[in-house]
């Protein structure tokens, strides 16, 4: 079922994505234990890298988000591919605090005002481009929102938002990006912008059950917009043992050598999913020979 919608105005100057993303926020508190701040912190980034991962040219193309603030959840990290399909990772995903001021979980809290996002896209060329700056906020979606404004020079708005049950599911979640081309006209940005104004917080949106399509449509209200596209994404991680082997034998000769000397099974955990991966002697010693070879390609 579609949970991903695209829209644009008629004119073309500006266009929506929004996503349902309870599918995606869900799976990260099933996957990795989170307490309720720490799902709508990283719920919040891997929204956003979904919803940008989404307007990537190649599905093979991808998109890291990295937030590393001074707050006590340490590092965040989400990875989209160019269908918006996603992963992520939390250094404490238990990290339990006080409401805040308006009586809503305590992201900026539990992120730090202090630090550092930093964007990586992939796409397929030669290095991948890379930019960080500095945290503006901790809210996840103002952190966007700058980022764009200030290494892409792109008008964009960003709403994030994640509604945790007392058990600690997930009630709602969501987010939507609003981008305008150089060309838009003032009369287009005004009705954004009180489209914008007169909606309620994205998390309640989809709470009371409205779809990304509809969502999406309405933030253009007024523009004569055209949905663009409907598609599905979810929570997937890639991981497979091949990536995991690449991981061995990038610990190098010495490492290895000393794996296959002790003669234990070697067992790694993706951090995205939490499968284990389990090596033995034989698999190590393969590794160790894959290493060899890539020494030798590197002396020559």
């Amino acid at each position: 079922m579609p949970n991903l919608a695209r829209a644009i105005t008629k004119d073309g100057s500006a266009f929506a994505v929004a996503i349902d993303a309870k599918n995606i926020v869900s799976a990260i508190e099933k996957n990795h234990k989170t307490s309720a701040v720490i799902s709508a912190a990283l719920g919040r980034l891997a929204i956003s890298s979904a919803l940008i991962g989404s307007l990537l040219k190649n599905e093979r193309d991808s998109i890291t988000l990295r937030v590393k603030g001074d707050g006590p959840a340490g590092s965040l990290i989400a990875v989209a591919n160019g269908k918006g399909n996603v992963k992520a990772y939390v250094d404490h995903p238990v990290v339990e605090m006080p409401l805040n001021d308006i009586g809503k979980l305590d992201v900026k809290g539990a992120v730090g005002e202090n630090g550092t996002l930093s964007v990586i896209k992939d796409l397929g060329l030669k290095e991948p481009y890379s930019s960080q700056i500095p945290l503006v906020s901790g809210e996840i979606a103002e952190d966007i929102t700058n980022y764009f404004a200030k290494s892409e020079q792109i008008p964009t708005v960003c709403a994030l938002g994640v509604l945790v049950n007392k058990n600690l599911t997930i009630k709602a979640a969501g987010g939507f990006l609003i981008q305008l081309l150089p060309f838009a006209d003032d009369s287009v940005i005004n009705i954004i912008e009180e489209n914008i104004s007169k909606l309620n917080a994205v998390s309640k949106l989809y709470d009371d059950g409205i779809t990304s399509s509809e969502l999406a449509l309405k933030l253009l209200n007024g523009t004569n917009p055209k949905l663009l596209y409907e598609g599905e994404v979810k929570y997937n991680c890639d991981c497979n043992k091949l990536r995991v082997e690449k991981v061995l034998i990038s610990l190098g000769r010495t490492e290895l050598e000393k794996m296959i000397e002790e003669n234990k099974p070697v067992e790694i955990q993706c951090h995205f999913c939490n499968k284990k991966y389990k090596f033995f002697k034989d698999d190590i010693k393969n590794c160790l020979t894959d290493c060899k070879q890539r020494e030798k390609m590197l002396d020559e």
